[in-house]
């Protein structure tokens, strides 16, 4: 009878420590760097294998329609974490970090306001911009675990550009990847008991290039049955120079022309590919660990990207756009009393997160906060929904979308506008079409009129972006202050002493 007591007690204390940790719901956010829509749910490639995001899409609502706050990694990182729009806090660009904007740092960050609330917040791998934001602003930051690297001894692909800008198989083993070990880590965190409730966040580097992955990810994607994406002949003739110049001048990617010149599209298609089903399969493994957790029956799962990615559509190959491909995010939630199996086609931003995982864990609201939570839609997916979703590259340079439109501005006036009930690919713009005048109206009407000033300096944005300027002004191309100050430094490394 002592004993049955004994046990009976340390069964009760355990549940206390539970019941404890219960009273807030847990948070697993999943980040993943420079994921499209190339995944089986939504349909962006045929050919895309993502059988974890889809069956986290079958538990939750999958937003259809959800966008970044801009096409870059640093500022629709900063745009998540503060709720702030770009053109509120300044971060257009890759430079400066959020603690470079007095208008950002005002507003408490994401992860540091669960902590605030009592939450055991940690993290690992990218979900700041840079392992120096991680190491300020992400709480108990586990590290990077390699983050871009390893990286082999001579580039695989022909591209002579950046040493990041490769593709290929490498390495060996899927463990001497980064996001191995970052979803080890975090299957290592949920396996754990936690006198607090948990805020999880795992930020995963793949896809972003170099675009790396262990050979059995490339045997998915036979060459021989590989479909390239679709793609329209002539499809920029109805862009301005400007829309034109913005998603090319100063850009470090390959370009079309190059990228056929040297037979080089299904081998980025090819190794994209294989870097989706490689990053889904360590969101797999969270969503084992999480099954078997302590958490299990009280978590909210956020599934996210930080923007799209073009791989051939507009005759592009990266980031920085105001297109589909460029602003359109995967966006995943998941868990109790969100409606499962949904899809939900109504415009979300990602900095509608906070707002919502406030909402989702009876946080009270910050009115600071820009973004909307999207609670009304993980109820219902076809509730009403007066909201549209913004992206901004610099200042000026604005897409606004609705649940079945896309208008763009640019800063010199030049417009474009796609009906996607009849043109998912963005081939016809309509900007001139007088049967849209209405709808145009009121989609430019949510472009803002106070924008803050670009704050850092010397980025591929801040380049491409000054270049573009100059050019619908009539004058020169300024000077690249990287590539300037880089032959300034060899020029020097070259004097006698």
């Amino acid at each position: 009878m002592k004993n049955i007591s004994i046990v009976a007690s340390a069964l009760l204390a355990c549940c206390c420590i539970n019941t404890k940790a219960q009273e807030k719901p847990n948070v697993l956010l999943i980040a993943i760097d420079d994921l499209n829509d190339w995944i089986g749910c939504m349909g962006g490639h045929p050919q895309a294998k993502t059988p974890n995001m889809d069956r986290l899409a079958a538990r939750g609502v999958l937003f259809n329609n959800a966008h970044c706050q801009s096409p870059v990694c640093n500022p629709s990182r900063a745009s998540m974490m503060t709720s702030l729009y770009p053109s509120t806090s300044g971060i257009y660009f890759l430079k400066p970090g959020i603690e470079g904007s007095p208008v950002a740092m005002e507003n408490t960050l994401l992860p540091v306001r669960f902590q605030d609330e009592g939450y055991y917040v940690t993290g690992a791998g990218k979900l700041f911009h840079g392992n120096d934001q991680n190491e300020k602003h992400q709480p108990n930051w586990a590290g990077s675990f390699g983050g871009f690297g390893p990286y082999p001894q001579k580039k695989i692909s022909p591209f002579p550009g950046m040493k990041v800008w490769d593709w290929g198989v490498f390495p060996e083993q899927d463990d001497l990847m980064p996001d191995y070990k970052i979803a080890a880590w975090g299957a290592e965190q949920l396996a754990k008991s936690h006198d607090k409730p948990l805020f999880l966040a795992t930020g995963f580097y793949t896809p972003h290039v170099p675009q790396f992955a262990p050979q059995k990810w490339f045997d998915l994607y036979p060459m021989e049955t590989l479909q390239l994406p679709k793609v329209a002949e002539r499809d920029l003739e109805d862009i301005s120079e400007y829309g034109i110049n913005i998603t090319r001048l100063r850009h470090s990617g390959p370009n079309m022309k190059w990228t056929e010149k040297n037979d080089q599209w299904k081998p980025l298609v090819q190794s994209y590919l294989a870097c989706v089903s490689f990053v889904d399969h360590q969101v797999g493994k969270l969503l084992d660990a999480l099954e078997n957790s302590p958490c299990k029956e009280n978590a909210y799962i956020v599934l996210y990207t930080d923007h799209g990615f073009h791989l051939g559509e507009k005759e592009r190959f990266a980031k920085r756009s105001l297109w589909e491909d460029g602003t359109r995010t995967p966006m995943i939630i998941a868990g109790p009393g969100i409606a499962e199996g949904a899809v939900c086609s109504k415009p979300a931003q990602l900095l509608d997160i906070y707002p919502t995982l406030l909402e989702l864990t009876g946080l009270k609201a910050d009115s600071k906060l820009e973004g909307n939570s999207l609670v009304p839609l993980l109820k219902n997916p076809q509730a009403d929904w007066p909201h549209m979703a913004r992206t901004s590259f610099g200042p000026g340079n604005y897409s606004i979308v609705s649940e079945n439109y896309r208008y763009i501005h640019y800063n010199d006036g030049s417009e474009e506008f796609y009906d996607h009930k009849k043109d998912t690919h963005e081939w016809n713009n309509l900007a001139n079409n007088p049967e849209y005048a209405e709808r145009i109206k009121r989609h430019r009407a949510q472009v803002p009129q106070q924008r803050h000033e670009i704050l850092g300096e010397n980025s591929t944005g801040h380049s491409s972006f000054f270049a573009t300027e100059a050019v619908s002004r009539g004058e020169p191309i300024p000077a690249d202050p990287k590539r300037s100050k880089k032959k300034k430094s060899n020029s020097m490394a070259r004097k006698p002493k």
